[in-house]
């Protein structure tokens, strides 16, 4: 295996928000809790662990031990849950959808990043004990965004009807698609472990929660990862009193439209928020339905249904259903930060970016905000990858190039002619600069004609050197489709692998190792991109 890194700003597929972020721009500061380098985390973990109540650790540690009822659970898995019992336990936890076979890779990523963080904060702060966790979103009702996933290329997409919340979507209609992915995998050892995977996952457990904690559960349990789901009536009777404030008084949706404002005045006048808040940030949980709430003066609408309540109703149900009401994309963060001992988010670069809208809001209902923590990111190159790249002669700012841009670059470097005009357009320039001199000590109204010819010689010469380069692509054409197809295995239809492409090819390929090598390669603390051979 072979490291190599590169910044984040250097890819150019990281938005410079997030590349200031890591840069820790004094523009941003306000809008944070601070850098999150291992120190700051551990000072972070001091003041959770006296903020975060008795009640609220036996309410979590109940809710888990009802979660992992009947789950086949790892030693390390185990001791973590009941090390959550303790008053020095904290946890460094990330959240995902449900997505079907984990989704593109950047799932696995944000799990392996919590780990990583979590096992070197316990070495080097070992007064103290940490808990890495995944927050699954089984209360999202986006059922397009985790239907499907990529493998070899091909696309495999779940059709089905049921509606409402994604974790109590039946399995049972997968079927004929695991059966044709199934064929996909071949017979190797590492397809019959997939196999046996998805058979006591996605076809044994009744829902797409319980397959998902099963699926993870294997793939993580030997590092200790602890799994959780927020539709739990036990934790939402902590988070209760917040959405009843949230009910009442809207204050998500003033506190963060007012640190919007902040950060396009503090930060970039161009800032475009992640997300808008809503006047109420609650959804409405039925068996087969998510109801956004919407309010009109005191009456309650759950809007596309005929039910509405009054306020006192509305606090009777909340009071009496807690399991019932399901915070948005703004609320959720502070649910998780009210039952969880939590003192990090570990996300991806869009994911950091609503966090960034939320620190004004969590001062406001007087919760601690957590660091945010950027997810490793990586491009995983086979030995013949690597090797196809070599023989093109490709360095590592090569392959972050986008393609048409590689392209061009190569063949002007491997072609035995003078692609480059810009010679031509420096002669220009200077015959030009000796006409304008003559218009200006002769007569100033021919400078209009001077100008205009000026840019049409340009022009000319732009057009020449694309249709030289047109004409060498063709002339090259072995080397461009072999750089086609490099780059295209690498950057899917030019995006990062880690957006597109599923875990699965790479885990025939090594099995178990797979995990144990992502873990070996990423350095959570670095804040770079990591290219891994192996």
């Amino acid at each position: 295996m072979n490291l190599e890194y590169v910044s984040y700003r250097e890819t150019a597929y990281f938005s410079d928000l997030i590349c200031d972020y890591l840069e820790d721009k004094n523009s941003l500061q306000s809008f944070h809790s601070g850098f999150p380098s291992a120190e700051n985390l551990y000072r972070q973990a001091l003041i959770k662990k006296s903020d975060y109540s008795d009640h609220n650790r036996d309410h979590l540690s109940l809710a888990l031990k009802n979660q992992y009822k009947g789950l086949e659970t790892s030693l390390e898995v185990k001791k973590n849950l009941d090390l959550l019992k303790e008053k020095n336990t904290l946890t460094i936890t990330t959240g995902h959808q449900l997505s079907l076979m984990t989704g593109p890779l950047y799932f696995i990523y944000k799990i392996i990043t919590t780990i990583k963080i979590t096992r070197e904060l316990q070495e080097k702060y070992p007064d103290l004990n940490y808990v890495p966790v995944y927050w699954m979103a089984t209360e999202d009702h986006d059922f397009e965004e985790i239907s499907a996933f990529v493998f070899q290329g091909k696309k495999f997409k779940w059709n089905q009807q049921q509606q409402g919340a994604v974790g109590k979507i039946d399995t049972a209609s997968l079927e004929s698609l695991l059966s044709l992915f199934e064929k996909e995998l071949g017979n190797g050892l590492n397809a019959s472990s997939l196999k046996k995977l998805i058979a006591a996952s996605y076809r044994d457990q009744k829902d797409l929660t319980a397959a998902t904690r099963v699926f993870v559960n294997h793939l993580f349990g030997k590092f200790g990862l602890l799994i959780i789901d927020g539709d739990d009536s036990i934790l939402k009777q902590d988070f209760a009193p917040y959405a009843r404030e949230e009910l009442n008084k809207n204050n998500c949706y003033s506190e963060v439209l007012n640190q919007i404002e902040k950060i396009q005045e503090e930060y970039s006048a161009t800032y475009k928020p992640q997300v808008n808040p809503r006047e109420i940030n609650l959804f409405y949980l039925t068996p087969g339905a998510r109801y956004r709430i919407t309010q009109e003066g005191s009456i309650f609408h759950l809007e596309g249904s005929e039910t509405s309540f009054t306020s006192e109703e509305i606090e009777n149900e909340l009071a009496n259903h807690p399991e019932r009401f399901s915070p948005n994309v703004l609320m959720r963060p502070l649910y998780q930060e009210v039952v969880l001992p939590n003192i990090a988010y570990i996300g991806g670069g869009g994911e950091l970016a609503y966090w960034l809208e939320l620190k004004s809001f969590f001062n406001q209902q007087k919760v601690l905000f957590p660091l945010l923590c950027l997810r490793n990111s990586a491009l995983l190159l086979s030995e013949k990858s690597a090797k196809k790249a070599k023989q093109l002669e490709l360095s590592v700012s090569d392959l972050f190039l986008k393609r048409n841009a590689l392209i061009n670059k190569k063949v002007r470097q491997i072609s035995n002619i003078e692609l480059d005009l810009s010679f031509l357009k420096d002669a220009l320039e200077k015959q030009f600069d000796h006409l304008e001199s003559l218009v200006a000590a002769t007569d100033i109204s021919f400078s209009g004609a001077v100008k205009a010819q000026k840019i049409k010689q340009f022009k000319g010469v732009d057009s020449l050197e694309g249709r030289l380069l047109k004409a060498q692509k063709i002339k090259l054409k072995d080397h461009v489709e072999r750089l086609i197809l490099l780059h295209e295995n690498l950057f899917p239809n030019g995006s990062l692998q880690e957006r597109v492409n599923n875990f699965t090819p790479f885990y025939l390929e090594n099995g178990e190792n797979l995990m144990d090598m992502l873990y070996e390669s990423f350095d959570p603390f670095s804040y770079k991109f990591t290219l891994i051979t192996f």
